[in-house]
Protein backbone atom coordinates (compact mmCIF):
# COMPACT_ATOMS: atom_id res chain seq x y z
CA UNK A 1 0.00 0.00 0.00
CA UNK A 2 2.89 2.35 0.76
CA UNK A 3 3.96 2.16 -2.89
CA UNK A 4 0.59 3.56 -3.97
CA UNK A 5 1.53 6.90 -2.42
CA UNK A 6 4.28 8.18 -4.69
CA UNK A 7 6.29 10.69 -2.68
CA UNK A 8 8.71 12.79 -4.75
CA UNK A 9 9.89 14.91 -1.81
CA UNK A 10 9.08 15.51 1.85
CA UNK A 11 8.52 19.26 2.31
CA UNK A 12 9.22 20.97 5.62
CA UNK A 13 6.03 22.86 6.49
CA UNK A 14 4.90 25.33 9.14
CA UNK A 15 1.66 24.25 10.87
CA UNK A 16 0.18 23.06 7.56
CA UNK A 17 -3.50 22.75 6.75
CA UNK A 18 -4.70 20.29 4.09
CA UNK A 19 -7.27 21.52 1.56
CA UNK A 20 -8.91 18.90 -0.67
CA UNK A 21 -11.17 18.95 -3.73
CA UNK A 22 -12.32 16.00 -5.82
CA UNK A 23 -13.91 15.99 -9.26
CA UNK A 24 -17.01 13.87 -9.65
CA UNK A 25 -19.99 13.36 -7.35
CA UNK A 26 -18.79 16.01 -4.86
CA UNK A 27 -18.18 18.67 -7.51
CA UNK A 28 -21.40 20.14 -8.89
CA UNK A 29 -20.67 22.60 -11.68
CA UNK A 30 -16.97 21.86 -11.11
CA UNK A 31 -17.04 24.56 -8.42
CA UNK A 32 -14.73 22.79 -5.98
CA UNK A 33 -12.14 21.59 -8.50
CA UNK A 34 -12.09 25.02 -10.16
CA UNK A 35 -11.42 26.65 -6.77
CA UNK A 36 -8.66 24.18 -5.92
CA UNK A 37 -6.93 24.56 -9.26
CA UNK A 38 -7.11 28.33 -8.84
CA UNK A 39 -5.34 27.96 -5.48
CA UNK A 40 -2.60 25.82 -7.04
CA UNK A 41 -1.99 28.46 -9.71
CA UNK A 42 -2.36 31.56 -7.53
CA UNK A 43 -0.15 30.25 -4.74
CA UNK A 44 2.50 28.80 -7.12
CA UNK A 45 2.02 25.47 -5.40
CA UNK A 46 4.58 22.74 -6.07
CA UNK A 47 3.74 19.09 -6.59
CA UNK A 48 5.43 16.74 -4.15
CA UNK A 49 3.35 13.54 -4.24
CA UNK A 50 0.51 11.71 -5.94
CA UNK A 51 -1.50 8.52 -5.58
CA UNK A 52 -1.06 5.78 -8.17
CA UNK A 53 -4.45 5.49 -9.91
CA UNK A 54 -4.03 1.82 -10.83
CA UNK A 55 -5.57 0.41 -7.66
CA UNK A 56 -8.33 2.98 -7.15
CA UNK A 57 -10.05 3.42 -10.51
CA UNK A 58 -12.19 1.29 -12.78
CA UNK A 59 -10.83 2.57 -16.06
CA UNK A 60 -14.01 1.51 -17.87
CA UNK A 61 -15.96 3.89 -15.62
CA UNK A 62 -13.35 6.65 -15.32
CA UNK A 63 -11.47 6.37 -18.56
CA UNK A 64 -8.01 7.81 -19.19
CA UNK A 65 -7.84 10.34 -22.01
CA UNK A 66 -5.59 10.45 -25.05
CA UNK A 67 -4.04 13.79 -25.96
CA UNK A 68 -1.65 14.83 -28.69
CA UNK A 69 1.68 16.46 -27.89
CA UNK A 70 2.84 18.86 -30.63
CA UNK A 71 0.07 17.41 -32.77
CA UNK A 72 2.00 14.16 -33.24
CA UNK A 73 2.78 12.12 -30.12
CA UNK A 74 -0.11 10.39 -28.38
CA UNK A 75 -0.07 10.78 -24.59
CA UNK A 76 -2.27 9.02 -22.01
CA UNK A 77 -3.63 11.22 -19.19
CA UNK A 78 -4.61 9.00 -16.26
CA UNK A 79 -7.02 10.03 -13.49
CA UNK A 80 -4.97 11.92 -10.90
CA UNK A 81 -4.91 12.68 -7.20
CA UNK A 82 -2.00 15.05 -6.68
CA UNK A 83 -0.55 16.70 -3.57
CA UNK A 84 0.91 20.21 -3.75
CA UNK A 85 2.45 22.41 -1.07
CA UNK A 86 2.43 26.20 -0.88
CA UNK A 87 3.35 29.06 1.42
CA UNK A 88 0.70 31.70 0.67
CA UNK A 89 1.58 33.98 3.57
CA UNK A 90 0.36 34.20 7.11
CA UNK A 91 1.29 31.79 9.87
CA UNK A 92 0.49 28.50 8.10
CA UNK A 93 1.56 26.55 5.05
CA UNK A 94 -0.95 24.72 2.89
CA UNK A 95 -1.06 21.27 1.34
CA UNK A 96 -3.51 20.90 -1.55
CA UNK A 97 -4.96 17.57 -2.67
CA UNK A 98 -6.58 18.02 -6.08
CA UNK A 99 -7.95 15.03 -7.92
CA UNK A 100 -10.80 12.77 -8.93
CA UNK A 101 -13.07 10.73 -6.70
CA UNK A 102 -11.81 7.11 -6.89
CA UNK A 103 -14.08 4.27 -7.96
CA UNK A 104 -12.91 1.59 -5.51
CA UNK A 105 -11.03 0.97 -2.24
CA UNK A 106 -12.17 4.19 -0.60
CA UNK A 107 -11.06 3.14 2.89
CA UNK A 108 -7.55 2.41 1.66
CA UNK A 109 -7.48 5.67 -0.30
CA UNK A 110 -8.51 7.76 2.71
CA UNK A 111 -6.03 5.88 4.89
CA UNK A 112 -3.25 6.98 2.53
CA UNK A 113 -4.42 10.60 2.77
CA UNK A 114 -4.74 10.55 6.57
CA UNK A 115 -1.39 8.82 7.05
CA UNK A 116 0.33 11.45 4.92
CA UNK A 117 -1.48 14.22 6.80
CA UNK A 118 -0.22 12.86 10.11
CA UNK A 119 3.31 12.47 8.73
CA UNK A 120 3.31 16.12 7.60
CA UNK A 121 1.99 17.38 10.94
CA UNK A 122 -1.33 18.61 9.52
CA UNK A 123 -3.75 19.63 12.28
CA UNK A 124 -6.74 20.66 10.17
CA UNK A 125 -8.28 19.26 6.98
CA UNK A 126 -10.66 21.40 4.90
CA UNK A 127 -12.61 19.85 2.03
CA UNK A 128 -14.21 21.88 -0.75
CA UNK A 129 -17.38 20.67 -2.43
CA UNK A 130 -20.16 21.94 -4.64
CA UNK A 131 -23.76 20.79 -4.88
CA UNK A 132 -26.72 21.52 -7.15
CA UNK A 133 -29.43 23.63 -5.53
CA UNK A 134 -32.29 26.07 -6.14
CA UNK A 135 -30.12 29.18 -6.35
CA UNK A 136 -29.88 31.85 -9.06
CA UNK A 137 -26.82 32.30 -11.25
CA UNK A 138 -26.97 36.08 -10.71
CA UNK A 139 -26.22 36.07 -6.98
CA UNK A 140 -23.17 35.04 -4.92
CA UNK A 141 -23.13 31.30 -4.32
CA UNK A 142 -24.23 30.39 -0.78
CA UNK A 143 -21.73 28.29 1.17
CA UNK A 144 -22.61 25.93 4.01
CA UNK A 145 -20.06 24.57 6.43
CA UNK A 146 -19.91 21.47 8.60
CA UNK A 147 -17.31 19.97 10.90
CA UNK A 148 -16.50 16.51 12.22
CA UNK A 149 -15.09 17.70 15.56
CA UNK A 150 -17.90 18.71 17.96
CA UNK A 151 -15.76 21.37 19.65
CA UNK A 152 -14.71 22.84 16.30
CA UNK A 153 -18.33 22.87 15.14
CA UNK A 154 -19.35 24.84 18.21
CA UNK A 155 -16.45 27.28 18.16
CA UNK A 156 -16.73 28.17 14.46
CA UNK A 157 -20.50 28.37 14.41
CA UNK A 158 -20.69 25.59 11.83
CA UNK A 159 -23.07 22.67 11.95
CA UNK A 160 -22.79 18.97 12.55
CA UNK A 161 -23.99 17.24 9.42
CA UNK A 162 -27.41 15.60 9.80
CA UNK A 163 -27.40 14.21 6.27
CA UNK A 164 -28.35 10.55 5.86
CA UNK A 165 -28.02 8.80 2.53
CA UNK A 166 -25.42 8.09 -0.17
CA UNK A 167 -22.11 9.81 0.35
CA UNK A 168 -18.97 10.51 -1.63
CA UNK A 169 -15.26 10.36 -0.95
CA UNK A 170 -15.54 13.63 1.02
CA UNK A 171 -17.83 11.99 3.58
CA UNK A 172 -15.56 8.97 3.88
CA UNK A 173 -12.49 11.17 4.29
CA UNK A 174 -14.09 13.19 7.08
CA UNK A 175 -15.05 9.99 8.88
CA UNK A 176 -11.42 8.82 8.61
CA UNK A 177 -10.30 12.19 10.02
CA UNK A 178 -12.67 11.78 12.96
CA UNK A 179 -11.30 8.31 13.71
CA UNK A 180 -7.72 9.61 13.47
CA UNK A 181 -8.46 12.58 15.73
CA UNK A 182 -7.75 15.21 13.05
CA UNK A 183 -10.24 18.15 13.08
CA UNK A 184 -11.89 18.64 9.71
CA UNK A 185 -14.18 21.18 8.08
CA UNK A 186 -16.28 20.78 4.95
CA UNK A 187 -17.44 23.74 2.82
CA UNK A 188 -20.11 23.28 0.15
CA UNK A 189 -21.00 25.93 -2.42
CA UNK A 190 -24.43 25.88 -4.06
CA UNK A 191 -24.58 25.75 -7.87
CA UNK A 192 -27.73 26.51 -9.94
CA UNK A 193 -29.19 23.16 -10.90
CA UNK A 194 -30.44 24.54 -14.22
CA UNK A 195 -26.88 25.21 -15.40
CA UNK A 196 -25.11 22.22 -13.86
CA UNK A 197 -22.89 21.35 -16.83
CA UNK A 198 -21.12 24.70 -17.07
CA UNK A 199 -18.14 25.31 -14.74
CA UNK A 200 -19.27 27.67 -11.98
CA UNK A 201 -16.77 30.44 -11.17
CA UNK A 202 -19.33 31.80 -8.68
CA UNK A 203 -19.05 28.63 -6.62
CA UNK A 204 -15.26 28.65 -6.87
CA UNK A 205 -15.13 32.30 -5.82
CA UNK A 206 -17.42 31.70 -2.85
CA UNK A 207 -15.28 28.76 -1.67
CA UNK A 208 -12.08 30.80 -1.96
CA UNK A 209 -13.69 33.66 -0.01
CA UNK A 210 -14.76 31.30 2.76
CA UNK A 211 -11.31 29.72 2.86
CA UNK A 212 -9.73 33.17 3.16
CA UNK A 213 -11.99 33.97 6.09
CA UNK A 214 -11.32 30.65 7.79
CA UNK A 215 -7.54 30.57 7.44
CA UNK A 216 -6.73 34.29 7.21
CA UNK A 217 -4.67 33.63 4.09
CA UNK A 218 -4.52 35.93 1.05
CA UNK A 219 -6.10 34.61 -2.16
CA UNK A 220 -6.03 36.69 -5.34
CA UNK A 221 -9.48 36.13 -6.83
CA UNK A 222 -9.34 38.74 -9.62
CA UNK A 223 -9.33 36.06 -12.30
CA UNK A 224 -12.35 34.31 -10.79
CA UNK A 225 -14.20 37.61 -10.51
CA UNK A 226 -13.60 38.24 -14.21
CA UNK A 227 -14.87 34.76 -15.01
CA UNK A 228 -18.02 35.43 -12.97
CA UNK A 229 -18.92 38.37 -15.20
CA UNK A 230 -18.71 36.30 -18.35
CA UNK A 231 -20.51 33.34 -16.75
CA UNK A 232 -23.40 35.51 -15.57
CA UNK A 233 -23.75 37.21 -18.95
CA UNK A 234 -23.74 33.96 -20.93
CA UNK A 235 -26.20 32.15 -18.67
CA UNK A 236 -28.54 35.16 -18.59
CA UNK A 237 -28.50 35.27 -22.38
CA UNK A 238 -29.31 31.57 -22.60
CA UNK A 239 -32.13 31.80 -20.05
CA UNK A 240 -33.70 34.89 -21.67
CA UNK A 241 -35.05 32.89 -24.59
CA UNK A 242 -37.49 31.01 -22.33
CA UNK A 243 -40.18 33.00 -20.46
CA UNK A 244 -40.73 30.25 -17.88
CA UNK A 245 -37.00 30.08 -17.17
CA UNK A 246 -36.84 33.87 -16.77
CA UNK A 247 -39.74 33.78 -14.30
CA UNK A 248 -38.11 30.93 -12.38
CA UNK A 249 -34.78 32.74 -12.08
CA UNK A 250 -36.61 35.88 -10.95
CA UNK A 251 -38.28 33.87 -8.19
CA UNK A 252 -34.94 32.44 -7.08
CA UNK A 253 -33.47 35.95 -6.99
CA UNK A 254 -36.28 37.15 -4.73
CA UNK A 255 -35.67 34.25 -2.35
CA UNK A 256 -31.93 34.94 -2.29
CA UNK A 257 -32.48 38.63 -1.57
CA UNK A 258 -34.48 37.77 1.55
CA UNK A 259 -31.45 36.21 3.23
CA UNK A 260 -30.17 38.45 6.01
CA UNK A 261 -26.45 39.17 5.82
CA UNK A 262 -26.17 39.20 9.57
CA UNK A 263 -27.09 35.51 9.66
CA UNK A 264 -23.70 34.71 8.14
CA UNK A 265 -20.68 34.75 10.52
CA UNK A 266 -18.09 37.37 9.61
CA UNK A 267 -14.71 36.31 8.27
CA UNK A 268 -12.99 37.94 11.23
CA UNK A 269 -15.00 35.96 13.77
CA UNK A 270 -14.39 32.66 11.96
CA UNK A 271 -10.64 33.28 11.71
CA UNK A 272 -10.39 34.34 15.36
CA UNK A 273 -12.25 31.28 16.57
CA UNK A 274 -10.12 28.95 14.45
CA UNK A 275 -6.90 30.49 15.81
CA UNK A 276 -8.12 30.05 19.38
CA UNK A 277 -9.23 26.47 18.75
CA UNK A 278 -5.86 25.45 17.31
CA UNK A 279 -3.92 27.23 20.07
CA UNK A 280 -5.91 25.48 22.79
CA UNK A 281 -5.53 22.17 20.97
CA UNK A 282 -1.74 22.62 20.92
CA UNK A 283 -1.76 23.43 24.64
CA UNK A 284 -3.81 20.31 25.28
CA UNK A 285 -1.11 18.23 23.56
CA UNK A 286 1.59 19.59 25.92
CA UNK A 287 3.34 17.24 28.40
CA UNK A 288 1.35 16.76 31.66
CA UNK A 289 3.68 18.83 33.82
CA UNK A 290 3.67 21.77 31.42
CA UNK A 291 -0.11 21.58 31.13
CA UNK A 292 -0.51 21.81 34.91
CA UNK A 293 1.82 24.79 35.03
CA UNK A 294 -0.30 26.63 32.49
Amino acid sequence: MADELRLESHPTLNRPVLVTAFRGWNDGGQGASLAAQHLVTTWDAEKFADIDPEGFFDFQATRPRVTLVDGLTRHIDWPENVFFHASPGGERDVVLLVGTEPNVRWRTFTELVVDLAQDLGIDLIVSLGALLADVPHTRPAPVTGAGSDPELVERLGLQASRYEGPTGIVGVLHDACRQAGIPSVSFWAAVPHYVSLAPSPRAALALCDRLTALLAMPIDVAELEAMVEGYTSHVTEAVSSDEDAVAYVDELEQRADLIEEEDVPSGESIAAELTRFLREREEGDSPPDAAREQ
